[in-house]
C-alpha cells in the first residue's frame, strides 16, 4: 500500500483554517515590526492557550505580558546577565538591545507539580507546550507573527526571580509583532518522516487471537 498517496489524499478535505495554520513558522524578533497585538488580541490568544489538552485541569503555565516602559529595566538585567557571563562591552551592549526587540514582549512561565498523584511531569509539560502551540497559532491566525525565545539567561537566577514564584521555571519570552518579509518555509517538513503504522513485534503478532 502507498501510504504517502493514502494520506495526502485528505489534502482535498482541507479547510482554509487548516491552510493558514499550515503557512505558520516562526518570525524572529528582527522581523517583527508595530502594530503589535492588541491587548484583546493577546487575551484572545490566552484564551487559545486554555484550549490545548491539560489532564486535570492544572494550568501548569502562565503568560506574563511585559508593559513596554518597563522592558529597558529587562534589558539592564539581560546586560548585567552578560557582564557576569564574561560578555565583552559590545556584546552587553546586544543582550540589552534583546529587550527591546518586537513590538510586544511577553514571559512564559510553567510550573510543574512533581509529586502530583494523577498526572506525571511528562503530562505537565506537555501540556504547557500545547499552550504556548495554541497562542503562538493564534496569532498567527490574526495575522501577526511571533518566535519563542529562551537561551542561557531563562534560567539565570536574578532573571527568573524577577518572573517567577516558587515552584516555577522561566521557560523564555515570546516576541511578536507583523512580519516585516515572508518567513522562510523549513526544507525538512516531512510528515512521512514522523508518520508511520504500527507494526507490532513478531512475538506479539503470533500471539493467539
Amino acid at each position: 500500500m502507498n501510504e504517502r498517496a493514502e494520506w495526502k489524499s485528505s489534502e482535498l478535505a482541507c479547510s482554509d483554517a487548516l491552510k493558514q495554520l499550515l503557512t505558520r513558522h516562526s518570525v524572529g524578533p528582527k522581523h517583527l515590526v508595530p502594530p503589535a497585538p492588541t491587548e484583546e488580541q493577546v487575551w484572545l490568544a490566552v484564551w487559545s492557550a486554555l484550549r490545548a489538552p491539560d489532564h486535570q485541569k492544572l494550568l501548569p503555565f502562565r503568560f506574563v505580558l511585559i508593559p513596554d516602559e518597563m522592558r529597558p529595566l529587562l534589558g539592564e538585567l539581560f546586560a548585567d546577565f552578560a557582564r557576569r557571563s564574561g560578555k565583552s562591552d559590545e556584546e552587553v551592549v546586544v543582550e540589552r538591545n534583546r529587550a527591546m526587540l518586537g513590538p510586544l514582549l511577553l514571559a512564559f512561565v510553567v510550573r510543574i507539580e512533581s509529586g502530583h498523584p494523577r498526572v506525571p511531569p511528562h503530562e505537565q509539560w506537555l501540556a504547557a507546550g500545547g499552550a504556548l502551540s495554541n497562542f503562538l497559532t493564534a496569532l498567527h491566525l490574526m495575522g501577526f507573527g511571533a518566535k519563542m525565545l529562551s537561551g542561557r539567561k531563562a534560567a539565570d537566577p536574578a532573571i527568573c526571580n524577577v518572573f517567577c514564584g516558587p515552584g516555577e521555571t522561566l521557560v523564555g519570552w515570546i516576541a511578536a509583532g507583523t512580519a516585516s518579509k515572508a518567513p522562510h518555509p523549513r526544507q525538512n517538513d516531512n510528515p512521512d518522516a514522523i508518520l508511520r503504522r504500527w507494526q507490532p513485534p513478531q512475538g506479539l503478532q503470533d500471539a493467539p487471537q
